[in-house]
């Protein structure tokens, strides 16, 4: 995006502040706070790759913020801006995610100083491989320790070759395809990680558009139906969350990207905006489309939701005041400052946080890892059995009835749960589960006005019965 270049301190800064607010409300002992807030182990490490006949030196840093459940779990990020602050500010909110979501992990980050898009991919699989050997080495990755996944600037291919490393150290594990998620299927991947995030946004913000009392107070309608939705970042995120808004009737007026914006009142289709920027390299020249040569200056433009789905800091308190959306859906980490958010409340806008609205990342890496450690197939024991299940079932009700069904009523009715099919319904009731323990906190404790506070009080009351079970603390 145009503001790629974030700060790092920042960030880390922006999410202590919401942390200590959070945590003002607790009745936890103090130094099970400070536990909480703190970030666990740091490791930084510098090693040699060569590129093309010359050494070159990169940096890799990988964060563990809790240790109040194993194996810790967050994604590795590829960027010539990754620091150290940014990757604790992103281990960080690994913690609090995983617990509001019940995912039972402790948080962690990493991050190689690397540019995703220049670097040739034989080196970024030198880099790949060099960086998870360190990991190895130090005991920071295992399906019982530590587990990444992809982030921003990785995807599968990275994380098949991380595995694959992993098992080359780790020969005769036959867990060893746990030790990190969100690699291609036919290398122990799982159906449904592709999306896991986006869907995940969509769920969320589904959520919200039923929720009747917040939904006054913003003067919006119930349901997705006709809601005009502006995305941040056509990555995987934001590609999959504004193709299911869609889907589900909402208006896609808008689209940014680091070359710019489009915008268009009578909607967007999504897939073809996709594919124009496959074939072009860019979002503009969209036909029927406006074109914004700064992509920032989309975030300020008329609609119902607005969902940041690029980098941190991007709704800043200098453009907070100018912000049009009735919603901000943080489909990113860390969009929108701390500063930035006080604005938005004060001016009545509702903030659907990241800490909730993009755990559906974690979520489904959680599902693949209980594939990898179990080594079956979702689905595979009781599809068959479900299906002749209810194909009796039909024959029974046609029998004793005299109706006959049609072909596609009887296949709707007697399909059985496939891996993709449980894991977007696991995906959907975690959603739905963490949004009701939310408001609960709202509806519960005084003071507690805003989702982003709820949600973090509802995971740090989790991390503090975890520490007690321990003993640790009284």
């Amino acid at each position: 995006m145009a503001n790629e270049q974030v700060q790092g301190k920042d960030f880390y800064e922006s999410v202590l502040r919401f942390y200590d607010h959070a945590a003002s409300f607790s009745k936890l002992d103090p130094g099970i706070l400070a536990q909480i807030r703190a970030c666990n182990s740091i490791y930084k490490v510098n090693f040699p790759v060569e590129v093309d006949g010359h050494v070159q030196v990169f940096e890799g840093i990988r964060v563990q913020h809790s240790h109040h459940k194993l194996p810790s779990k967050g994604g590795i990020r590829y960027s010539i801006y990754v620091d150290e602050d940014e990757v604790m500010a992103l281990a960080t909110l690994m913690t609090f995610k995983c617990a509001l979501v019940d995912v039972p992990f402790g948080g962690a980050k990493g991050g190689v100083k690397i540019n995703p898009r220049t670097t040739p991919e034989h080196v970024l699989e030198r880099v790949t491989r060099r960086y998870a050997s360190e990991l190895v080495k130090k005991n920071l990755i295992g399906p019982g320790m530590d587990v990444p996944a992809p982030d921003y600037g990785t995807g599968s291919r990275e994380m098949a070759w991380i595995a694959d490393t992993y098992m080359t150290f780790k020969y005769g594990d036959t867990n060893a395809l746990g030790c990190v998620t969100g690699k291609p299927v036919g290398q122990g991947g799982i159906r449904g990680r592709t999306e896991a995030t986006g869907l995940g946004v969509f769920y969320g913000l589904r959520e919200l558009m039923a929720d009747e009392p917040l939904l006054k107070k913003m003067g919006l309608s119930e349901g997705m139906a006709g809601k005009r939705i502006i995305v941040q970042g056509l990555g995987n995120v934001g590609y999959y969350a504004a193709k299911f808004c869609q889907e589900a009737g909402a208006l896609i007026v808008g689209i940014a990207e680091r070359e710019g914006g489009i915008y268009s009142e009578n909607g967007l289709d999504v897939e073809a905006v996709f594919q124009h920027r496959q074939s072009t390299s860019s979002i503009l020249g969209f036909k029927g489309a406006k074109d914004i040569e700064e992509s920032l200056d989309l975030l300020e433009y008329e609609c119902d939701v607005l969902i940041p789905a690029a980098l941190e800091n991007q709704i800043t308190e200098e453009n907070a005041p100018k912000v049009k959306a009735k919603v901000v859906a943080e489909g990113a980490n860390g969009p929108t400052t701390q500063g930035a958010e006080k604005i938005l409340l004060e001016r009545g806008i509702v903030v659907l946080p990241d800490l909730y609205l993009n755990a559906g990342g974690v979520t489904v890496s959680y599902f693949e890892w209980l594939k990898n450690l179990s080594n079956v197939r979702f689905g595979r024991m009781g599809k068959r059995a479900e299906e002749g299940a209810m194909r009796r079932l039909v024959a029974t009700i046609e029998r004793t009835t005299g109706r006959t069904v049609t072909d596609a009523e009887r296949q709707s009715i007697i399909h059985g749960a496939d891996e993709i099919d449980l894991v977007h319904s696991g995906l959907e009731d975690t959603m739905i589960t963490a949004y009701q323990s939310i408001r609960k906190v709202m509806d519960d404790i005084p003071g507690i006005t805003d989702l982003r506070t709820a949600a973090f009080y509802s995971a740090i009351e989790k991390i503090g019965v975890s520490y007690q079970s321990l003993g640790i603390f009284p």
